[in-house]
């Protein structure tokens, strides 16, 4: 996918809300900031903690990222906890 191909794609997106599919299979929007559990260290963050996603981004290679703290993490990284 080239850059424009990128921007055309995102011009739908919004950087603060994500929309999940839940366990029960339902879906759920959620807004920016939302918790989510380190699953393994990575960084600065630690196994366990529980830290805010500030914004949801995507890569080049359409790959989800969360801006955590002032960084970007794979969203693989992290569970999503939702009340």
């Amino acid at each position: 996918m080239n850059k424009k191909q990128l921007q055309e794609l995102l011009k739908y997106s919004n950087p603060r809300e994500l929309f999940v599919v839940t366990w029960n299979n339902l879906l759920k929007q959620l807004f920016c900031p939302f918790r989510v559990a380190v699953i393994h260290d990575i960084g600065e963050l630690k196994t366990g903690e529980i830290v805010l996603v500030e914004e949801v981004k995507v890569t080049m290679e359409l790959k989800t990222v969360y801006l955590i703290k002032g960084k970007f993490y794979h969203y693989h990284h992290f569970n999503i906890l939702i009340d």
